[in-house]
């Protein structure tokens, strides 16, 4: 009888997870990242975005990330998009010693956003995105490691920053893509 109730219940669990499946796909869940020969309308379109340069150092890194994650060239020909971005930086030291000595600091990148059709001037999704990464402050003979950790901390919030920016423009684009094709 012990043997029976056990297979019945590993049965239950795989009808169940079927059945789970089922309404799953029959909902229109498809995943935003999912293979593009399944649904070829993201991937390429996002591919053919166009990042305007930033400037400065985050910047640059900020714009490589954009253009690995939109598996992009960097070259204006042949863009359906132009993506326009403003940084907005601050450092706020958040630990103090008892001698007033700074010991770390919080970095915050916030990012506007602006995805302009490739002959128009009026943008179709804006945004902003904020990061936040904290880096800590070496004593006396370790300089270079605090230089070192600050950068790092630049590029952890200018990586999460491409990341957002990628996920809300597929979002987008994905649903720009499904109304034009009704």
């Amino acid at each position: 009888m012990m043997m029976i109730s056990r297979n019945i219940s590993g049965w239950g669990a795989k009808l169940l997870l079927l059945l789970t499946a089922l309404a799953i796909s029959a909902c229109g869940f498809r995943p935003l990242y999912g293979r593009t020969d399944l649904d070829p309308r993201v991937a390429p379109t996002l591919s053919a975005v166009y990042v305007d340069p930033i400037p400065d150092r985050v910047g640059y890194e900020l714009r490589n990330s954009l253009l690995d994650l939109f598996n992009a060239t960097g070259q204006a020909d042949g863009a359906v998009y132009r993506l326009k971005l403003t940084l907005a930086e601050r450092e706020e030291a958040v630990v103090l010693q008892s001698n007033t000595a700074i010991t770390r600091y919080n970095y915050t990148l916030t990012a506007h956003y602006d995805l302009l059709p490739r002959e128009s001037t009026n943008p179709v999704k804006s945004g902003d995105v904020t990061a936040l990464s904290a880096y800590n402050v070496a004593a006396a003979p370790f300089l270079y490691s605090t230089v070192t950790e600050e950068r790092d901390a630049k590029n952890r919030a200018a990586n999460d920053v491409a990341e957002r920016i990628r996920t809300e423009l597929a979002v987008y684009l994905r649903r720009a893509a499904d109304q034009a094709a009704r």
